[in-house]
């Protein structure tokens, strides 16, 4: 599906520009979960348990806060978390850029993978943007969003703020006739010059 093979080409672009690109998250991803809840249902080992009531996780600097959430354990570890509230609040810190923050009614983390859907209104503000749309997934190893709109728009809204050149905007109160040096600058019109008389007394305008 053209959806999925969008980020795969992503993934081999960044993966393309350097190790940099992948190193900023990787502390978050190598802390433990840290899960509380006001209460459980399900098992504590291998299978599924569903948390009730303020509902959170943080790993590192990501903060994910629900109303309920489902968990999933394989071999002794989380596997995967699927969060439902009105909305879910998501948060993360961006190494040299700042503080990532999101919301959506559904929020599925898959941990192995650092892949985190959000689902159903879903908004992202970052430091240098903000998008919408139905559906937006975020590479946690990568650092970017992909994502759709909903059934009835079909679009996504990305919001970016624009390059400002400073002394770029012309000064229109300046006065262009001042400005060029033409024209008395009292704004009176000027005078005609009185002719000189010539030297036997008579007026140059004088034939006779």
């Amino acid at each position: 599906m053209k959806f999925r093979d969008v980020t795969l080409c992503l993934a081999a672009l960044c993966l393309a520009l350097g190790p940099g690109s992948l190193l900023a998250l990787k502390t978050d991803r190598q802390q433990p979960l840290e899960v509380k809840a006001d209460a459980t249902d399900g098992t504590l080992g291998d299978g599924t348990a569903m948390l009730t009531g303020n509902v959170e996780i943080r790993q590192g600097t990501l903060l994910i806060q629900a109303d309920t959430a489902e968990v999933e354990k394989a071999e002794g570890r989380a596997r995967r978390f699927e969060f439902n509230g009105d909305p879910v609040h998501l948060q993360q810190e961006i190494e040299n850029e700042g503080l990532v923050t999101a919301e959506a009614r559904r929020i599925e983390y898959e941990v192995a993978t650092g892949i985190v859907t959000l689902t159903g209104a879903a908004d992202v503000v970052h430091p240098q943007y903000q998008i919408s749309g139905e559906v937006l997934e975020y590479d946690m190893n990568l650092q970017h969003f992909r994502g759709s709109g909903s059934e009835d728009s079909g679009r996504i809204r990305i919001q970016m703020d624009p390059e400002v050149v400073p002394g770029g905007v012309p000064d229109l109160d300046g006065d262009p006739a001042a400005e060029s040096g033409d024209g008395d600058a009292s704004g009176d019109p000027a005078e005609p010059a009185t002719p000189e008389p010539t030297e036997n007394g008579a007026d140059p305008g004088d034939s006779g």
